[in-house]
């Protein structure tokens, strides 16, 4: 697993999403279920974020993140989306992989480093293929925990 934040089997998960807004308060419940969090709080930290700029990252993935009060590491939350949406990307290309990040409010070099853990392991093409392929939550999570293992060797 990635040192760099926790992902729970619970918190991924395949869903049919109709837009970007569904997916942002779709991985806020994810996250509330998940990890105890509030997630009328959590959706409303990834809006604000959203509002920024968006987080579509390319090549059908979007990385939306917050920092939030009340927890003490890097937290994820990973939904395959069954018809990829729209999320403002900058290449235009829809998504289909919606990552969320939460970190501790105060989390500065924390929250970049679990980023960047995140961006470079949704920057393998290979393994966005095999998420891609994956039918189930546990293969997608064995496929990401499993990536996170072999980046850190």
């Amino acid at each position: 697993m990635d040192p760099h934040f926790t992902l729970e089997v619970e918190a991924v998960r395949v869903a049919d999403i109709a837009d970007k807004s569904a997916a942002l308060r779709f991985l806020a419940q994810v996250c509330g279920e998940t990890y105890g969090l509030d997630a009328d709080q959590v959706e409303q930290a990834l809006l604000e974020r959203e509002a920024l700029g968006s987080t579509g990252f390319g090549n059908g993935v979007a990385l939306p993140h917050a920092r939030l009060a009340g927890i003490q590491k890097p937290l994820a939350a990973l939904v395959r989306i069954e018809r990829p949406i729209d999320f403002e990307a900058a290449d235009g290309l829809p998504v289909e992989l919606a990552c969320a990040l939460l970190s501790p409010e105060n989390a500065g070099a924390t929250h970049l480093h679990a980023l960047a853990a995140l961006s470079r392991m949704m920057r393998d093409e290979q393994l966005r293929a095999r998420l891609s392929a994956a039918t189930d939550v546990e293969a997608i999570y064995g496929i990401v925990t499993n990536g996170q293992d072999r980046d850190a060797a």
